[in-house]
C-alpha cells in the first residue's frame, strides 16, 4: 500500500489531535473536508489471535462512531506480537496499515521507516504512564499508541501459607516453603527472568548505540555488589530444597496440582492460579533476597504492547484516527475485561476495577523497580546457560567468575 495524501498536512493534524473520540472521553472530530473524504477506506489490521473478539467489538465501535465519514472495510488478521517487525519489514508497503506489536521492536520499525512520529503527542504524555510513553519513543519522540503496561512479572502467592510480611523476602518465603514441604519456582532458563538478581546491583546491560549489540558489567570484580557475589547468592537458592528452576508452564501445573506455593510470572497466569487458589490467591512484587550479607531488592523487566500505524499506509489519516481508538481509555478497559491485560492510560489504571486485581496491582509496584528491555539477540542464550548452571547447583564446580566472564564475552560479542 503506498503512502499518497495519506501524510497529515499540518492543519489536518491539528483537527485530528484537537478533537476526540467519544469512546475515549475526548470530545469528537471536526469532519474531513468534504474534498479530502475517501469514499471507500480499506483497512487491515493485525493482532494476536486471541484479541480477535475483542478488536472485532473495537472496531466495530470505531465504524459506528465515523460511520458518516466513510465507509469502512476493515479486516482483521492475526499476527503474533512478538515477530510482528519481522513480518512487517518483509514488506511494509504491503504490511498492515494498524497493528499492535511487543515495545522492543520500536526502535527497528522507526529506523526501518515503518513508523513515523506521532505528531503533537502532547495527549499520550499526559494520559499514559511514564513508562509506557518511554517504551513508545525512541530518542524522545513518540512512535506508536501505548496500549498495555503488563509485560511484566511478579510473585504469586498462596495465602494459607504466607502472610504479607512473609513475601518481603525471599529467605523467609523458602524457609515457609521448607517447612511445609512445598515449591518456589522461576524459570531460570529464561535471561528475561534471570534479570531480576543483576537489575538493582549497579551493574548494567543494555544496548551499545548501534542498536544491535550488547553492553554488559554483570561480570564486575569491584563495587560494593560484584558479580560473583550474585552468582554465589543464586547458588545459596538453587540448593534450597524449595526452590525449583521451572517454566510458565511448569509453575502453572505445581499450582494446580498442589505442589507449588508460590511463583515469578506474570498476569497472564492470573485467571488460572486464582481458580486454583480462590480466596488464597495473593500477589505481590518480587521479594528481596540476600547478596553480600544485604538485602537486594528484586528486578524485573518491563515491556508494553503499542499500536503503530504504517507509515505506507494509503490512509494514513483514518489509520492513525484507528490506531488512537484502539488505544484509548475505553477501549483499555475492556481489553482488560476481556483479555485481563493491563492498561497504561493512567486513568484506567486508577480505575475500581483495577484496585481489585491483585495481579495488576502487583505488577504496578513492581514497576518500580522494573526497567525497559533493551537488549541485542545475543544476550538470552548466554545467560539462561550461566542460570542453568547455577540451578543445577554448578555440577563441575566451575569458577564462577569465569563462567561469569564467559557469559559476558557471549552476551557482548559482535
Amino acid at each position: 500500500m503506498k503512502k499518497g495524501v495519506g501524510i497529515l498536512s499540518a492543519a489536518a493534524l491539528c483537527m485530528l489531535l484537537m478533537a476526540g473520540c467519544q469512546n475515549g472521553g475526548r470530545s469528537k472530530r471536526e469532519e474531513m473536508p468534504e474534498d479530502n473524504r475517501p469514499e471507500n477506506v480499506n483497512l487491515v489490521v493485525w493482532g494476536s489471535e486471541e484479541d480477535e473478539e475483542l478488536l472485532k467489538q473495537i472496531i466495530d465501535g470505531f465504524k459506528r462512531q465515523y460511520q458518516e465519514e466513510a465507509d469502512f472495510q476493515i479486516v482483521i488478521q492475526a499476527q503474533g506480537e512478538a515477530k510482528c517487525k519481522d513480518v512487517l519489514l518483509e514488506d511494509l508497503e504491503n504490511g498492515a496499515d494498524v497493528f499492535t506489536f511487543a515495545d522492543d521492536q520500536v526502535n527497528a520499525l522507526a529506523a526501518a521507516g515503518g513508523l513515523e512520529p506521532v505528531k503533537e503527542d502532547a495527549a499520550i504524555r499526559s494520559e499514559n504512564l511514564e513508562a509506557a510513553v518511554k517504551a513508545a519513543s525512541v530518542q524522545d519522540k513518540i512512535y506508536a499508541y501505548p496500549l498495555t503496561a503488563d509485560n511484566g512479572y511478579f510473585m504469586y502467592y498462596n495465602k494459607k501459607y504466607f502472610s504479607e510480611q512473609d513475601v518481603e523476602t525471599l529467605d523467609r518465603m523458602l524457609e515457609v516453603a521448607e517447612e511445609n514441604e512445598k515449591v518456589i519456582t522461576m524459570d531460570w532458563s529464561s535471561a528475561w527472568y534471570v534479570y531480576s538478581f543483576f537489575g538493582n546491583t549497579g551493574m548494567e546491560i543494555g544496548l551499545n548505540t548501534d542498536g544491535i549489540t550488547n553492553f554488559c558489567t554483570w561480570n564486575q570484580t569491584e563495587g560494593s555488589i560484584r558479580g560473583i557475589d550474585v552468582a554465589q547468592a543464586m547458588g545459596r537458592i538453587a540448593r534450597s530444597p524449595a526452590f525449583s528452576s521451572r517454566t510458565d508452564e511448569q509453575f502453572l501445573a505445581g499450582v494446580q496440582d498442589g505442589t507449588v506455593i508460590a511463583g515469578v510470572s506474570g498476569v497472564w497466569n492470573a485467571v488460572a492460579v486464582e481458580e486454583a487458589w480462590g480466596k488464597d490467591f495473593g500477589a505481590a512484587k518480587l521479594p528481596t533476597y540476600t547478596c553480600r550479607g544485604k538485602q537486594v531488592q528484586m528486578a524485573s523487566f518491563s515491556g508494553c504492547k503499542l499500536v503503530g500505524v504504517n507509515a505506507y499506509s494509503e490512509h494514513y489519516e483514518w489509520a492513525s484516527r484507528l490506531a488512537e481508538w484502539i488505544a484509548n481509555e475505553e477501549n483499555q478497559k475492556l481489553r482488560f475485561q476481556m483479555r485481563g491485560q493491563g492498561p497504561s492510560n493512567i486513568r484506567a489504571s486508577q480505575s475500581e476495577e483495577m484496585q481489585k486485581a491483585p495481579a495488576i496491582m502487583a505488577l504496578l509496584e513492581q514497576s518500580k523497580y522494573a526497567q525497559l528491555q533493551r537488549v541485542g539477540g545475543k544476550f538470552w542464550d548466554p545467560v539462561a546457560k550461566f542460570a542453568g548452571i547455577i540451578a543445577e547447583g554448578n555440577p563441575d564446580n566451575e569458577n564462577l567468575q569465569e563462567l561469569l566472564d564467559k557469559m559476558v564475552q557471549d552476551v557482548t560479542a559482535r
